[in-house]
Order: C-alpha cells, then structure tokens, then sequence
C-alpha cells in the first residue's frame, strides 16, 4: 500500500503526467475549472455539488487548510451566482485525528455555507471503519445546523437502520450503492440483492424522507424509480437524482429533459490521483463502468 501511496502522491509523476486519464471524472485542479464546470452544468439544466478532493488528513494544520479552502469555495460560488453547493469527507478535516475537532471544522462550514442561495452541505461516505464517527458527527452537527446531511450506502448491512434514523430526524440523505470494497460480514456482495435493497430504501426517502438525493448511475434502478414516481404521482420538486460528473451524460440530459432535478458531483484538486483509484479503479464493478463511461456519450 506504501508503493499505492507514492504513486498517487499529489506531487508524484503520475499526478503530474496522467491527468488525461481521470479528466472525464475530475473537473480540474483547480477551484476556476471546477466553478466553469458548475457553470456549464448549470447551463444545461443540472446543479452541482463541489467536492474538493483529499480524505485521511493525520495533522491538525492539512485540516485547517482544508476548512479554509471550503470556506473561500463557498465565497467564490456565492459571487459567482452558481447552483452548487459542496460535498466534504469529514477525514479530510481530521475525523481521524479528533472527532471534536472535525465536528468543529464542520461547523465553521456549515456557518459559511448559509450565506449562500444554496446552503446545503453533503458529507460524503466514506470506508466502514469511519461509518459511526461520520454519523456521529452529522448528528451532532445537524442539532444546531439543518443544512447538513449525510450520505447513506445501500450495499453496508446497517444502512435500512441509518436510513430510518435520518428519516425520523428529517435529515436529506443521498443514497447510494456504495463504492468501497467491503468485506461481506458487513456488506452485501449481489448485485441484484444491493439493488432491491437500493429501490427499497429509495422508496421509503421518497415517501417519508426530506427531499433525498438518489445517487445512481444504474438504468435498472432509474427506471423503477421513475416508474414508482409516477405510479404515485410524488412530486419531482420533492427529490433530485444525482450521478458524478462525466458519468452516464447523456442520461443525466434525457432526465432533465424529462423533467428531473439532476445534481451532478463535481470533484477537482490535486488529489485527483487517489479518488481516481480508490473510488474508480479499486472496486472491480466501478472499474469497468469507469473504462465505459470514458468511450460513453
């Protein structure tokens, strides 16, 4: 894993050289490309979330710069006039260093970002050894900031519970299959069984929840969601799909086309090295979507 590090080290010679290889899924390195790419989403109907990459921070210091950079993101999109808001992973502003100490990085966010026309603040799921930190951390934050949420995996045996907790708070939740390769103690490994588990819980947010995300790129699943949409004529104002940038395209355009809110994760950074290979190539399922995306329209 130390030879995986180096090599996807920020300021290693595949960072430097290898960008064209992750460019259909990273907007950039930088907050400029990554605000043109929320512009021209928006243009095209869909609304964004910005992610600034980077996850596992061990100092105290890479936390705070972390914050600061979301507290200048959140400046930029609100004088931009974007329809974004932004998405963190609480190990980047040091969950693995002190969970108070994340919560309060998160909270001095959370405040900037409730200046914006969007005020809302995604925290990302991230491996299963940080599920409960992560959820602590939302629940505390979410008592005195209602514009946080978290996001939820279908795959992870626990999730059925997570999603009836958030729904009795009135939490917004994204839900999604889940990208980490987990062992199958804690994770189903059937596909199918991971999308009847999927529709099942989607079903209930669309019901009872507070305005869910659903975060797939699955075609079987779109399909039966728009299908219980209508059969029970729940409101498109009421939840948005979501997919990440230069995933499945063109069906995110045949969604707004047909009357869906489409939100669309938008990551940029330096770090783009390590979200391309932990999120994209470790998992055998995303692997092969990612190659397919990249020859997709």
């Amino acid at each position: 894993m130390a030879v995986i590090d180096r090599i996807l080290a920020p300021n290693s010679s595949f960072q430097k050289n290898f960008f064209f290889l992750a460019k259909r899924f990273v907007a950039g390195e930088h907050i400029a490309q990554a605000l043109t790419a929320v512009s021209d989403l928006n243009a095209i109907g869909m609304s964004a979330t910005l992610d600034f990459l980077g996850e596992d921070v061990l100092d105290r210091e890479s936390a705070v710069k972390t914050r600061e950079t979301y507290i200048r993101m959140l400046d930029e999109i609100g004088k931009a006039g974007l329809n974004t808001n932004v998405s963190i992973k609480l190990t980047a502003m040091g969950l693995l260093i002190d969970e108070s100490f994340a919560l309060e990085n998160l909270l001095m966010v959370l405040e900037a970002a409730k200046e914006n026309s969007d005020p809302f603040v995604r925290i990302d799921m991230e491996g299963s050894s940080v599920t409960d930190a992560t959820l602590r951390v939302v629940d505390q934050a979410f008592h005195s900031h209602s514009n946080v949420g978290p996001v939820l995996q279908a795959y992870l045996k626990r999730t059925p519970n997570d999603v009836e907790h958030a729904i009795a708070l009135n939490q917004r939740v994204r839900l999604c299959k889940g990208a980490y390769n987990e062992p199958a103690e804690i994770a189903i490994k059937d596909m199918a069984t991971i999308q009847r588990e999927y529709l099942t819980m989607a079903k209930a947010l669309l019901t009872r929840g507070n305005y869910p995300g659903l975060a797939t790129h699955d075609r079987i699943l779109v399909e039966a969601l728009r299908g219980f949409i209508e059969e029970n004529a729940i409101s498109h104002d009421s939840f948005e799909f979501q997919m990440l940038y230069g995933c499945r395209p063109q069906l995110q355009r045949e969604l707004v086309r047909d009357g869906y809110r489409m939100r669309v994760y938008v990551p940029f950074g330096t770090h783009w090295a390590g979200y391309f290979y932990r999120r994209v190539m470790e998992r055998r399922e995303n692997a092969i979507f990612a190659l397919s995306s990249m020859f997709a329209k």
